[in-house]
């Protein structure tokens, strides 16, 4: 039978498009249970590759007949290994070309709405990572909040929309994932903005991202507004994009809430965090559309591949905006956290542009499951 090289664009369209899938996952099973392929109608098996070096016969009354097979390893060479004896076998199989570090790597862009006078929001799903980057477009100009390390991805989606890179934007200094920022500002000519309570140990320049800060797009002035919202770092700062989309950076998710101590500030941060989720964001229309820097888990996803709900929803729905005790919510946020992301200090390092690694040593330090939420 044959064997099909996947690529990770083919393995997104049927996690946003809810197809069914099984997965064969040759990696260890410690990497497994950390970080897989989330999909809404996957099925999985995991067997160490190792284990299939004799053969494949074993596990053959485990594989579906009736739904499409992939294999899966970290770089792709022990799956197309496993991927061959199964062919041998009969079956007809794929494996995932660049293996779960191509996974880790790509985006896939999705409209989210239309602004004013034909204006466009773009959000950029890096499923592998849980990032979510976006492009606001209008008058021929663009923005870019929370650009990831693929800056090429940025400017060929702004070159072949027909639009030029003004602004760039970081909500805060990043901690789980290489910030593209800095690099898309240096390449387009656009103005880099950073908040300044984050870029105290910095070593490039670039613009202030204060509170009350206002850029407009194009000639209809489609305005992009920043509000200074503390918690995740000291200097968070969210977006509300044509009075229509909040983008909360990672202060706020869909199913969960920032994490304060990936500057190892948690005591420190936790009060800044709450009077963001239970003050300055109550102020704020309940219709906004929120639009978080990152998502946990594959239900938060929407139908059409999104990531969104309106903030009155998460007002109501969302545990962590709904901890009326504050002595309990500090517990909650202090005391519970997940494990901190990979490499958290090297990255920050790198975002502060007091390191420089290879392409390779990049993709290494991302390698891994979004770690920025408390549930």
């Amino acid at each position: 039978m044959t064997v099909t090289a996947w690529t990770a664009a083919q393995v997104a369209r049927k996690v946003i498009d809810n197809k069914d899938l099984f997965i064969l996952d040759v990696r260890n099973a410690d990497a497994f249970e950390d970080w897989k392929i989330d999909g809404h109608k996957f099925e999985y098996l995991n067997i160490p590759y190792f284990e299939l070096l004799d053969g494949v016969e074993e596990i053959l009354s485990k594989i579906p007949s009736d739904k499409e097979v992939l294999v899966v390893c970290a770089k792709e060479g022990s799956s197309i290994m496993v991927a061959d004896m199964l062919s041998e076998a009969g079956l007809t199989v794929g494996y995932l070309e660049g293996g779960m570090k191509s996974w880790s790597m790509y985006l896939e862009p999705i409209k989210v709405g239309d602004l004013r006078d034909g204006g466009e929001l773009y959000q950029f799903v890096r499923l592998g990572k849980g990032c979510l980057s976006y492009m606001a477009i209008n008058g021929g100009e663009a923005a870019i909040i929370d650009a990831v390390r693929f800056t090429d991805v940025f400017t060929k989606f702004a070159e072949d929309k027909g639009v030029q890179i003004k602004h760039v934007f970081d909500t805060h200094l990043h901690a789980d994932h290489i910030s593209g920022g800095r690099h898309i500002a240096e390449k387009t000519g656009a103005t880099y903005y950073l908040p300044p309570k984050d870029a105290e140990e910095v070593v490039f320049d670039y613009s202030p991202l204060e509170d009350g800060l206002t850029v407009n797009l194009g000639a209809s002035e489609i305005e992009v507004g920043a509000m200074y919202s503390p918690g995740h770092t000291i200097g968070s700062t969210s977006f509300v994009i044509d009075g229509q989309y909040l983008l909360t950076g990672d202060i706020l998710f869909i199913d969960s809430i920032g994490r304060p101590d990936l500057a190892g500030l948690a005591e420190d941060w936790v009060g800044d965090l709450r009077e963001t989720l239970y003050s300055r964001y109550r102020t704020l229309a309940e219709d906004l559309i929120v639009l978080p820097a990152h998502f946990m888990i594959i239900e938060e996803l929407n139908e059409d591949g999104t990531v969104s709900k309106r903030l009155g929803d998460l007002f109501a729905e969302n545990h962590g905006l709904n901890v009326e005790d504050e002595e309990v919510f500090r517990s909650m946020v202090t005391d519970n956290l997940p494990p901190q992301p990979n490499a958290y200090q090297e990255i920050r390092h790198v975002n502060m542009g007091k390191i420089t690694p290879d392409n390779d040593e990049q993709t290494e330090m991302e390698i891994g499951p979004n770690r920025c939420a408390v549930r």
